[in-house]
């Protein structure tokens, strides 16, 4: 509980720093959706508290315009609500024409127009319906916003292909023309739209305009804010001027302001504030005894329900019914007594100047609202009468009549207290409406945010589909590569092994070296021969090897073949063998050459040569 007040203050903070700071007033905006919004992009980004991302706004001019862009839900689309649409086209354009000669100016306005599809479609429609030289002529449409990204993406007026769903196939071929993968707005009509900036809860409004389109803008703004708009609203529109609203948002409570056209599809006209007249009464007659008798006049007058006095125009009290008697506590005694000596002058109310005003004016008049308190703590209430009474030039007197309204006054207080409560919870219900289109609004941009990252998901998959393709092609050409490797070296192990067969089989030592007089193959007689293992041997240089045969004694018959390689030498030498015992060996040298006969080596052979005797 304890941190509730200081989160308040956070977001208090948050406010006027944007106030402040960017010019953007968020206080007239209902507090419950705005801070679901701030909370969203906070959520975005990753950050907890009001008083961080307070912080990073600071710090990160950038992120101002994100926040914007997720305060304001900007969900539009061409001919939004095509029911609505209809209307406007077959109902309220034709008579705002049928109002106006041919040749007068058509000045519209659309609020809140996000990114320009509802100032379009006006233009379509109107073009439809007038023509295209007229409506050059005589429309100017002003389209405002609050969201400058917006309004960029407006002036542009170039949309995707999806975007144009509500745009009927003939209006797209003619008032759009395609560039590339997008469809661009009609340069002429284009420049019937003029683009800018204003805010409804500071701005002044446009002056003068006939039509006036303020569309799921103000579900989002508190019910004084709300108030403000329409006001302004009502000054913009010329007398008869229609206003059109979205589907969630009504005028509950303003039926001064505008009247329904359409109440269904939110479409109203504006009315002009008059002080209705006051009511008139006719003045009761008082016919003059010439056909009737005076008693048979006297005794009915006197017998009429309803409570009346006759005053004479010197003051004095001529005529009383009997209810005026009974009410007002009089007796036949004071008939011909002056009236300003009577109580009935003073209470309930004071006669003696509205009796004067009608003597000099000779005009009825008529007092609403006048309170009695009758003795026993009843109250009533009575509305009076004041009628001259005249016979061609004559004044004869003042006819005063009291007509209770008690009733009809309790009645009357009882509707009003009704119509309040009715009308709060009107309110509260539309309140509800509007709360659930801005929900149904964060929706469905929501949806068209998964959407995106959906399709750019399932490109990112294709891409890795294509990828996996080239992968199991590459895959497929490797294991051919594989096994054909496989198979050389099969091939090669043979060749190996029948080498080694050969060279096993030689009773003679054989012993291969390259060009550098590396070893390349030493067979098991060298190694019986001269005591050094293959695996020793190979890969060593020749001269280098600890073998009974000596350099000086190998290296000239070496150079000999590698200059003259179509010769092979064969030499007789001593040499010590493996167990240190002085042999002869008769020593074959011969060179190895490329089938191009190229040499690459040499061979020699060597074998112990018994000694005689």
């Amino acid at each position: 509980m304890t941190n509730q007040p200081a989160a308040a203050d956070d977001v208090d903070d948050l406010l006027a720093y944007l106030r402040e700071s960017r010019g953007f007033d968020f206080s007239g905006y209902k507090k419950s959706s705005l801070l679901r919004r701030i909370q969203h992009r906070m959520a975005q980004v990753e950050v907890s508290g009001y008083q961080e991302y307070l912080d990073l706004l600071q710090v990160d001019p950038s992120e101002f315009t994100a926040l914007f862009n997720t305060i304001l839900i900007n969900v539009t689309s061409f001919f939004r609500d095509p029911e609505a649409w209809a209307v406007l086209r077959t109902r309220v354009v034709p008579a705002l024409l049928a109002e106006r000669s041919p040749g007068d100016p058509l000045r519209i306005w659309s609020t809140g127009c996000s990114s320009g599809q509802e100032a379009y479609s006006l233009a379509m429609l109107l073009a439809d319906e007038l023509g295209l030289d007229r409506y050059l002529k005589q429309v100017k449409i002003y389209a405002t916003d609050i969201d400058d990204e917006a309004l960029t993406q407006a002036r542009q007026a170039s949309y995707s292909e999806a975007a144009l769903a509500g745009v009927s196939a003939a209006q797209r071929a003619a008032y759009f023309e395609a560039r590339g993968d997008r469809f661009v707005f009609n340069a002429d009509l284009r420049r019937t739209v003029i683009f800018g900036r204003n805010d409804l809860v500071q701005d002044a409004p446009i002056s003068r305009v006939d039509l006036l389109l303020c569309r799921n803008t103000l579900m989002y703004f508190n019910s004084e804010t709300q108030q403000r708009a329409l006001n302004r609203f009502h000054f913009a529109l010329v007398p008869r001027g229609v206003l059109f609203l979205g589907r969630a948002e009504m005028l509950l409570g303003r039926s001064q302001l505008f009247e329904p056209i359409d109440l269904k599809q939110r479409i109203f006209r504006r009315v002009s504030q008059r002080i209705a007249p006051p009511g008139r009464t006719e003045a009761v007659p008082v016919s003059e005894d010439e056909p009737a008798d005076a008693r048979l006049h006297e005794y009915a007058f006197a017998a009429g329900p309803i409570a009346q006095l006759v005053v004479s125009p010197d003051d004095t009290l001529v005529m009383q019914s009997d209810q005026a008697a009974s009410l007002f506590g009089l007796t036949r005694r004071d008939l011909g007594r002056p009236v300003r000596e009577l109580e009935v002058s003073y209470q309930p109310l004071a006669l003696r100047g509205h009796i004067d005003r009608v003597l000099a004016e000779r005009k009825p008049i008529r007092v609403s609202e006048v309170e009695f308190n009758r003795p026993g703590g009843v109250v009533q209430w009575f509305e009076v009468h004041l009628t001259p009474v005249i016979d061609g030039p004559e004044l004869l007197g003042v006819s005063v009549v009291y007509h209770d309204v008690s009733v009809a006054r309790a009645l009357r207080l009882e509707i009003d207290r009704v119509n309040q409560h009715l009308e709060s919870a009107n309110s509260e219900l539309q309140s509800t409406n509007e709360e659930l289109e801005t929900t149904n609004e964060e929706l469905q941009s929501t949806v068209e945010e998964l959407e995106t990252t959906n399709e750019e998901l399932q490109s990112t998959n294709e891409e890795l589909e294509t990828m996996n393709e080239e992968l199991q092609s590459t895959n497929d050409e490797l294991q051919i590569i594989n096994e054909a490797v496989r198979e050389r070296s099969a091939e090669l192990n043979e060749a190996n092994d029948f080498l080694e067969s050969v060279l096993t089989a030689f009773t003679a030592g054989v012993i291969v070296v390259d060009l550098d007089l590396l070893v390349l193959a030493w067979n098991a007689a060298a190694h019986d021969l001269w005591g050094v293992r293959q695996d020793e041997a190979e890969g060593r240089h020749l001269f280098n090897l600890d073998v009974g045969l000596t350099a000086e004694v190998l290296r000239p018959l070496v150079r000999e073949v590698l200059d003259e390689p179509d010769e092979s030498r064969t030499a007789l030498v001593e040499a010590v063998n493996r167990r240190g015992r002085t042999i002869t060996v008769r020593l074959v040298c011969s060179s190895l050459r490329t089938p191009d006969g190229l040499p690459r080596g040499v061979l020699l052979a060597m074998e112990e040569v018994p000694r005689s005797g």
